[in-house]
């Protein structure tokens, strides 16, 4: 699929990966629904995009009926779907025993809830819409991109919520990609590693540095720019269907 042909929708698109994701579309002539819970930089990224180019849904992806109903919403203003993009996710960092007694039940869930099961919301939904795409070449009607993380094959302590999600998005991916075979979908997920996004910004310089000499090499942090050129890639690559890319610096994380 040539980008200037993607009409996508973009889970966390008002920031970090998802909004590079956005930016490297919409300037390669894509067009963007970008799918977040933050009003303020939602208004903020359609300006820049280009209200034309891309609409901001208030969208809560653990909720399956407001997804829904944004996704087909989204293919309204988009004029169609053909690509989703699921980059909305949270930390849910914390030890299962901690100082304060075992982790509750509901920061597991959440974690899950808002990791694993949004994706799996956003993919079903843009696929039951993508399946009555008209085919183009090789009888491709859709690209779906899931987030996962390197924590998803070495998680660290305190992590034991979000790996169990991200290795939920890295589990689902074959099995998903081959049922949508039949339909034309191809579904992939990248596995970031370490990468200088918005939560990193506030972090003590000397902290941050330690972080990037963990890095082989590079020995910095990724950039969303890499993220995005690494979606751009897989949408334009036929033949990546089903499979887990990990972009790390060849980083594995240790224990803590």
């Amino acid at each position: 699929m040539q980008l200037d042909q993607v009409k996508a929708v973009i889970t966390g698109g008002v920031s970090g990966l998802g909004h590079a994701v956005a930016e490297h579309l919409v300037a390669h002539g894509g067009k963007v629904a970008l799918f977040d819970v933050n009003d303020d930089k939602g208004a903020a990224a359609v300006a820049m995009l280009g209200a034309d180019k891309a609409r901001y849904f208030r969208t809560d992806v653990s909720d399956e009926a407001a997804v829904m109903a944004h996704v087909a919403a989204a293919r309204e203003f988009l004029g169609g779907l053909n690509v989703a993009v699921n980059c909305a996710g949270i930390l849910g960092a914390g030890r299962v025993l901690g100082k304060d007694g075992p982790m509750p039940l509901k920061n597991f869930a959440t974690t899950v809830m808002v990791n694993l099961v949004g994706s799996f919301n956003v993919a079903k939904a843009a696929a039951a819409l993508m399946q009555d795409n008209s085919p183009g070449a090789d009888g491709e009607r859709g690209v779906i991109v899931n987030t996962a993380s390197i924590a998803a094959f070495e998680g660290q302590i305190g992590q034991a919520a979000y790996s169990a999600s991200k290795g939920g998005v890295v589990g689902m991916t074959l099995p998903m990609a081959r049922e949508f075979a039949r339909i034309g979908v191809r579904v992939m997920t990248v596995a970031p590693g370490v990468f200088h996004t918005p939560m990193v910004d506030g972090m003590p310089p000397n902290v941050y540095e330690s972080l990037c000499a963990q890095v082989p090499y590079p020995s910095r942090l990724g950039t969303p720019q890499e993220y995005a050129d690494t979606v751009a890639f897989i949408i334009g690559n036929r033949y990546l269907n089903g499979g887990v890319i990990r972009i790390d610096g060849a980083i594995r994380l240790a224990p803590k």
